[in-house]
């Protein structure tokens, strides 16, 4: 038999032991789950730990089951893992324990008991062909987690390493390696913030087909229901769009938020050229020779992947993912207040340190409480009490925030988050011990972080704190801001007696001051905008115009600069080289015909 021939078998023979494999195990995916009950879906850890998965957020109160059914085409025993963490490993009883249960089987185990995401053995169960109910039973409201539920037929656990589970995932659901569909379109903006959101309107009204993808159900990103900070700053020349978009000065944190999320989707779906891709997360960049050539994205709950393809695209991710796929340079962390780096202009910026570092701004998570008309308790929650500590409260504003030279707010992001529950818990449990608080009750908690500073893209111009006191002018000026700068530290690096999630503002006020269109486009990759706090920028820069009215402005200039370079057929930089003063003009009409053409 010859070589060729050999290995047609080979490959014959290896691909029917995999597929037999598969068809011997199952892999169900709990985002995906067709009722969910009281859990969430989060999506936003994928990079670190792959998936979106369900929590079960219920504010100290087991929530709502969340079941499924799924078809097993074969029936018999199988062994059953669960992805799972503990996320408060110590010496208590982990807060986030659920079980599962397989069609009338209550598997023994309770889940939720390692400290890293790692697949928990849940037993053998005894299967019957055909359609099987599956459901996930919170059993303390303390944000247990799930990420998947394997079935098979051998004993042998899925792979733990996060490279090697992608790869092993993509197998066993028989999917192909890249996105199932294509679609195409004149822009593509990536994060539905206020930046994002302002970014499709200002090129829909140019005429552009614009994809807006967004992870999340709502749009407005930090200013949303999910999140709730109210917007600051100036309209600039975009008042037009932006009060399409904003919020009532109401405090952060309120549930007037959730009417501010209708008027948001209400304007977005007047333009019938903007086409909202809600729940999906961008996942992958394909780029060719500095160039982006198409986005990649899965829907967060089934898994649908589709693949993004124009010829211009904008990064409104906050955490500057698009730009970080792609290859653009970046920054992040304090620049040292001597200079950034060897070859690059001096900044010598107000509260910068002498060694560059990797502090940033830190994340929020927002909270409220309010007075029932009967008494409650709250659990004891010993696990959140290294955190709090003796601190007590009923609420928390934008000081609950969370930073440090040890914590990246990309890849620490759910210690960071999980740091701030254990902070809220621990806060409330505390403030519930004291007299006259028999009626108050936990009303709502974020499971989302409220981002300020992470990753921040670079272009042709940095923008820098000197410019902000400065009021430096610049030809192509797009953005403008009247706020003051205003950069946050956390309060136990003055104080050690203050808890290590409240933070403090330093503040510089200035005069208006101006943001040029160069900050607003990758200086090496040649066709990506950004808007939003992933903007070129410095540390202490970012410090004024990262508030989301400013950032909305941003994203409005980029979306009009995205028709005019549709129209040229011209990249970003070459806009501002040939087409500077029509670009400008255009920017200019904005302001000038707010009072009547408002919609």
């Amino acid at each position: 038999m010859n070589q060729t021939v050999m290995k047609y078998l080979s490959t014959f023979f290896l691909t029917l032991l995999s597929v037999f494999a598969f068809s011997q195990s199952f892999l169900i995916e709990a985002e995906s789950f067709e009722e969910k009950g009281g859990w969430y879906v989060d999506p936003q850890f994928v990079e670190q730990m792959g998936s979106p998965y369900l929590l079960a957020h219920g504010l100290g109160e087991p929530v709502e089951n969340a079941h499924t059914t799924v078809e097993f085409k074969d029936g018999g025993k199988y062994h059953v893992w669960v992805r799972t963490k503990n996320w408060v490993p110590g010496n208590w009883t982990p807060p986030g324990r659920f079980k599962v249960r397989v069609a009338s089987q209550l598997l023994e185990p309770e889940f939720g008991n390692e400290p890293e995401w790692s697949w928990e053995y849940g037993g053998e169960v005894d299967i019957t062909k055909g359609n099987v109910k599956l459901e996930l039973i919170d059993l303390t409201g303390f944000d247990g987690r799930c990420d998947a539920i394997y079935f098979s037929k051998q004993k042998q656990a899925p792979p733990a390493e996060l490279a090697e589970l992608g790869k092993w995932r993509l197998k066993v659901t028989q999917k192909p390696a890249k996105p199932e569909k294509t679609m195409e379109f004149d822009y593509v903006i990536v994060g539905g913030g206020i930046a994002g959101c302002a970014s499709a309107i200002a090129a829909a009204e140019q005429g552009l087909k614009v994809a807006l993808i967004h992870d999340r159900p709502v749009l407005g990103g930090n200013a949303s229901s999910e999140i709730r900070v109210h917007t600051l700053g100036i309209y600039g020349h975009f008042e037009r769009i932006l009060r399409m978009l904003d919020t009532k000065h109401y405090p952060n944190g309120s549930p007037e938020a959730y009417a501010e999320d209708q008027k948001r989707h209400r304007y977005m779906a007047r333009y019938p050229n903007i086409h909202l891709f809600l729940n999906y997360r961008a996942y992958g960049v394909e780029a060719q020779q500095n160039k982006i050539q198409s986005v990649d994205a899965s829907h967060t709950h089934t898994g649908e992947r589709i693949r993004f393809v124009a010829p211009y695209f904008a990064d409104c991710t906050g955490d500057g993912w698009i730009g970080y796929w792609a290859g653009a340079e970046y920054m992040y962390g304090r620049e040292s207040v001597h200079k950034y780096n060897e070859g690059w202009e001096e900044f010598g910026e107000l509260w910068s340190p002498e060694v560059a570092d990797n502090v940033v701004m830190g994340s929020s998570v927002l909270w409220r409480s309010y007075t029932d008309d009967k008494p409650s308790t709250f659990p004891d929650v010993p696990w959140a009490m290294e955190v709090a500590k003796e601190y007590a409260a009923d609420q928390g504003e934008w000081q609950w925030e969370y930073s440090n030279a040890d914590v990246h707010q990309i890849e620490d992001a759910e210690q960071i988050r999980d740091h701030m529950l254990r902070a809220i818990y621990g806060s409330f449990a505390n403030y519930k011990k004291k007299p006259k608080t028999e009626k108050q009750r936990l009303e709502w908690v974020s499971y989302l972080l409220g981002k300020r500073e992470s990753r921040r893209l670079v272009g042709d111009y940095i923008f820098n704190f000197n410019d902000a006191k400065n009021r430096t002018p610049f030809p192509d000026s797009v953005v403008m801001e009247i706020r003051e700068v205003d950069v946050h530290f956390q309060q136990n690096l003055v104080d050690p007696e203050k808890p290590d999630f409240l933070s403090k503002a330093m503040f510089f006020k200035t005069g208006k001051y101006y943001i040029p269109y160069r900050s607003l486009y990758s200086k090496n990759i040649s066709n990506l905008f950004m808007a939003g706090r992933c903007f070129s920028t410095t540390h202490v820069g970012l410090g004024g115009p990262r508030v989301m009215k400013t950032t909305g402005q941003m994203g409005a200039a980029v979306g009009f600069a995205a028709s005019l370079c549709v129209k040229y057929k011209v990249s970003p930089r070459e806009l501002y080289q040939k087409h500077l003063d029509e670009y400008m003009n255009l920017i200019q009409i904005q302001k000038a015909g707010y009072n009547s053409i408002f919609p």
